[in-house]
Parts: C-alpha cells; structure tokens; sequence
C-alpha cells in the first residue's frame, strides 16, 4: 500500500544551496548600467550613457512599418525563425555594410539580439577559459564584461590620438606567444571608438590589418558608429580589406532603434556556421516581427534620409559639448575631439580621480562614467563624455556643471597639498 508524506509547511522548507559555475562567478556589472539609478534623478544631467536621442528615433515610421508588417505578413513575422536571421534582411544588412566597402554575402551574415550578443556568441565559439584576448586601452566596458565571463586573459594595448599604437601591438602579440598563451583575437572598435571616440587612421588601418596577419590572429571589429560621421564619408571598415581575417559586428542600435534589439556579425563562413549553432542553443531564433521591421524600414524609407538627420543632430550635440569645455573648463584638463559617434574622451589635471570624484559631480547635477570601468587597470584621470541623448542646452548645462566639480576638485587638491606642507 502507498504512503505518502504530509508536505511539510512553508517556513520549514531548506532551499538548495546555490552552486554557482564557475563562470558566474566572473560575471561583472557593467559600470555604465550601476550608473543610470543616479543619473535619472530629475536634477541631474546625465552625460554617462551612449545612448540615441530620443529624437533621431523614427518613432512614427516605425509605427506604419510594424502596421504594415503585421499587416501583410502578421502569421510569419509572429512565427518561429532561422537562428541565421531572415533572408531578406540579411541581404540588405549587406548593401548597408558596402557603404564601408565590405563585400559580404547573406550566407556569412547572421542576424543578433545586437551586437552585444554578437560579441558574446563569438567569444564563446573562440575562447576557452585562460585563453588570451588583445584589446585596445581604454575599451568597450560591457566588451570587459563579456570578456571576464568567458574567463579570459585581457591584454590591453596602448592608444594614441590616432587609434591603437602598432608597434605596441605587435609586441603585444609577440610577449603573448613567447609565453604560450597566443592571443586568440584583437578586439577593436577602430570607427569613433568607445569611449575616446577616436578614429583608427587609414596608415595605421593597413599595418594593424598586416600586424595581425603576420602574427596569425584574428581581428573582431565592432563597429555600431561608423555610419554616424561628421564628414562627407564613413571610413573604411577593416573587413573591408581583409574579410577572411575579420570578424565584423554591427547594429542597428545606434543608427535606427536599440529597443528592436536587432544587430548581426559577418564572419568567414566557417566561423559564421558555427556561430548559427551557437545562436540556435542559446535563443532559437530572433524575433521576426522586429527583423523584418528592420528590413521593410531598410527597403521603403529613406534610409539614408534618416542617417544624414542623426547625423546633424549629433554634430551639433557634439559642437555644443566642445565649445562648452573650450570656454569652460580650468587648465591642464583635455579631451579627444570626436569626427563621428556619440563620445567625448576627458583626462583631469594632476592626480584627480574620477571615480572618486562620482559622489561630487553627482550632488552638483551631472553624471558621466569613469575611466577606470574601460581598463582592466588604470584610467583613473579620464571619463567618458556622451553628447548624444541630451538636448543641446542640457549638454552645455552639463559641461558647466562639471566644470565647477573640477574646478572645485582642483582647489580641494591644492589646499590638500598646503596642508600636507605645512604639516612637514
């Protein structure tokens, strides 16, 4: 005869304990993201995140495109899909990547949840736990982030105001084979890089390209600025001129909407296959409503149009924030001037920090984030500005607000200094 035991109440029950991989235990926050609770305080203005203006997203085309969608393919946009991504979507994700003189085919392209995933998948097709990455110094936060939960090694390399230093590179890779740990790519956001906003120039394009060539590692570029530039043409990406030595990540976060959360990775078809089975474990398939409202967008709107209004839009966000710091900021403080993107690179006088400097800058009204979640060591005299989500007034409210922190940090030091003196 079955017996069964009374299930015992509530409050008496033990729960598991959490195991943890190991993995997870890796996991960081990413330093922008801890930020935003802050900075959405009514009182403050927020130069910290990178994200679009409210007014360069195409709202109302994109509401008649959905309507349209469901309207003329609603049971296959609300349908179950291919992890590679929709077809037509991949083949016009490639006429937007030949504005940058990469040749690509739909075969190697594979639609994600932005690039964010892209770079998650590829990190986890390519790196074991150890395993050494070769980034540029500063870099990517969330990169950092992805990095760290993979287990890897992060080597970073020296930057100038012209990109990533090549020789710095080549030693790099050199130290890493001498001591049996090859890097297994260099990951680089070359276009209006995050956070300098620098732009790796077209020389250095070539010797990093042969660099990495010569010492047999692979390149990942991400690249969701690079249609977001000031001058009459976007620059040339890397894949461009070495497709079967690039990994080439993009988004339409930037550029269109980040809530349609669509993005996509061209690689080598060997790696872009494995990459789709990579995608089919992790979510299946992409959401289709929102790929082929990227696509219709792509298809019958002025694309184009809509670039070259963001574009105007954040260059004079971008002039509003440098003429602000010209008139503004004190002595022995400078910053990187950007041709594209969203980003203003800031280094303080003396021995400032910026982290430290957070608490203060907030009670004076303005956010930014510090240099130091861009390294995995060092960057404690810089921050990263953004010009691209607040309105004008609000970005040149923001550099004048922070420039009273400054100025305010800078006498504190001094006075800091005297009495460090007098006490001698």
């Amino acid at each position: 005869m079955l017996s069964f035991q009374p299930v015992p109440p509530l409050d008496t029950v033990t729960a598991p304990p959490l195991l943890l991989a190991e993995r997870a235990r890796h996991m960081v926050p990413s330093e922008t993201r801890a930020l935003f609770s802050m900075a959405a305080r009514e009182d403050v203005v927020s130069l910290a995140g990178g994200m679009p203006s409210p007014e360069a997203l195409p709202a109302q085309a994109l509401r008649t495109v959905l309507g349209d969608v469901l309207g003329t393919d609603g049971p296959g946009a609300l349908q179950y899909g291919s992890a590679q991504g929709d077809p037509v979507l991949r083949e016009r994700i490639c006429e937007v990547m030949a504005a940058e003189g990469v040749t690509a085919t739909p075969d190697e392209v594979m639609v994600t949840v932005g690039s964010q995933q892209a770079l998650d998948l590829v990190t986890r097709v390519l790196v074991d736990p150890g395993d050494t990455v070769v980034t540029e110094g500063p870099t990517y936060v969330t990169a950092l982030s992805t990095f760290a939960a993979g287990q890897a090694r992060v080597v970073e390399v020296a930057m100038d105001q012209d990109g990533v230093v090549p020789q710095a590179l080549a030693d790099a890779f050199a130290l890493c084979a001498a001591e049996g740990r090859p890097a297994k790519f260099f990951y680089t956001v070359p276009t209006f890089h995050n956070p300098t906003g620098r732009v790796l120039g077209a020389d250095r394009r070539r010797e990093v390209l042969e660099i990495c060539r010569r010492a047999g590692v692979l390149i990942v570029e991400d690249n969701p600025y690079g249609l977001l530039h000031f001058g009459e043409q976007p620059h040339r990406a890397l894949c461009a001129d070495a497709p079967d030595g690039v990994v080439y990540l993009g988004s339409f976060s930037k550029t269109l909407a980040p809530g349609l959360r669509v993005g996509w990775v061209r690689a080598p078809r060997a790696l872009a296959d494995t990459l789709v089975l990579a995608a089919e474990s992790a979510m299946l398939s992409h959401s289709g409503l929102a790929q082929r409202a990227v696509s219709r967008f792509l298809g019958e709107w002025s694309w184009q149009g809509h670039l070259d209004a963001a574009r105007s839009l954040y260059r004079g966000r971008r002039d509003a924030m440098l003429d602000e710091l010209a008139v503004t900021m004190p002595d022995g403080v400078s910053w990187t001037v950007p041709e594209g993107g969203f980003f203003v690179w800031l280094t303080l006088p003396g021995r400032l920090d910026a982290r430290a400097m957070m608490p203060r800058a907030i009670e004076g009204g303005v956010a930014y984030v510090p240099g130091s979640g861009f390294h995995t060591r060092g960057g404690a005299r810089n921050l990263r500005l953004s010009y691209s989500y607040p309105t004008t007034s609000a970005v040149r409210q923001g550099v004048r607000r922070l420039s009273d922190v400054i100025r305010d940090e800078v006498a504190g030091a001094g006075t800091h200094g005297l009495r460090e003196a007098v006490a001698r």
